[in-house]
């Protein structure tokens, strides 16, 4: 037994002892993506609170583990060869509410379906997520990603979120200082480096008392128009973010994609910025369409699409 192979099982005892049977190794992962493709997690382990979602990053972190932090599945786009090291399923989605004068503060575990909490939050009559509906991801993608929809989003409604920071510890991040634009954050930028990234944990979310009836017939216009607007199937959500001054669905549309197909994958004809799995697609078939997509639209308009997936995982080619 070499070295490297000695130490992988050590690490891979150390898993077991702290988790248990929530802790195995090459777990195929297209059953936990929105897109249901994706190959396996050499390590594979699940996580029910935010204290022991602290506990798996930093055990792979001090053992110098690549470490991936999977919630809902959606925006993301795992290469068929699948992740090296360790994929953490995060299901830490304890929520509690407190009252902050005119405000209630819903403080939420980043494993928490941001759905989910909408509904949530909707029954208790209290305002200021109702645009989360049917958002497919969790509270901890996003913080990162700056999540929204009809007009309102997650830097509308976060006081501040509590993260781990690899080597330091959790530490709690104003709105401020998390830095949102567009689908983005100081956080979303650390995807696609090579280094350590750091990992939400909670959130604190401010939220408004209004009647309840009312934000349900908020909510239930949104959920009609994304019905009217959006594929069902298995996708991943939107794929490419709107460039200014336009909407990526309308580009690639324009560029005559709609309905496009490679292998097991097309792009949708009801929304040409969502890219659906008939059942048999691989990832490369989706990648393939993203290519195609990102090149034709730059061909014909001379705009450079910007990605709102990430493609994660071992993939044969440079992004």
């Amino acid at each position: 037994m070499d070295l490297k192979t000695s130490v992988i099982e050590a690490i891979q005892k150390q898993f077991s002892e702290i988790f248990g049977e929530r802790f195995q190794t090459n777990v195929p992962l297209a059953r936990y993506t929105s897109a249901r493709v994706g190959g396996p997690a050499e390590m594979f382990v699940i996580v029910e609170n935010a204290t022991e979602l602290q506990t798996a990053v930093e055990l792979a972190y001090a053992q110098h583990i690549p470490y991936f932090v999977l919630g809902g599945g959606s925006n993301i786009l795992v290469a068929d060869a699948g992740i090296e090291g360790l994929v953490i399923m995060n299901k830490a989605r304890s929520v509690r509410y407190r009252h902050n004068g005119v405000h209630v503060i819903c403080t939420a575990e980043s494993g928490m379906n941001l759905s989910s909490l909408a509904r949530q939050c909707i029954a208790k009559g209290l305002g200021g997520l109702e645009w989360a509906i049917g958002i497919p991801g969790t509270v901890g993608g996003a913080v990162v990603g700056n999540s929204g929809a009809h007009g309102g989003d997650m830097s509308q409604t976060l006081l501040a979120a509590t993260v781990w920071e690899p080597g330091r510890g959790a530490r709690i991040y104003t709105n401020e200082e998390l830095r949102y634009g567009y689908r983005d954050s100081i956080l979303k930028r650390e995807q696609g480096r090579n280094l350590a990234r750091r990992v939400v944990l909670s959130a604190e979310l401010q939220l408004t008392p209004e009647p309840v009836d009312v934000l349900m017939a908020r909510a239930n216009a949104f959920t009609s128009h994304r019905k009217q607007t959006q594929p069902g199937g298995a996708s991943m959500g939107s794929m490419f973010k709107n460039p200014e001054h336009y909407y990526a669905g309308y580009l690639i549309e324009a560029a005559g994609l709609k309905g496009l197909k490679i292998g097991g994958a097309h792009i949708s004809e009801k929304h040409a910025n969502f890219f659906v799995n008939d059942e048999e697609a691989t990832a490369e078939d989706v990648r393939a369409l993203i290519a195609e997509a990102w090149n034709t639209v730059r061909e014909q308009f001379g705009v450079e699409m910007e990605l709102e997936v990430e493609l994660v995982g071992k993939w044969e080619f440079g992004e």
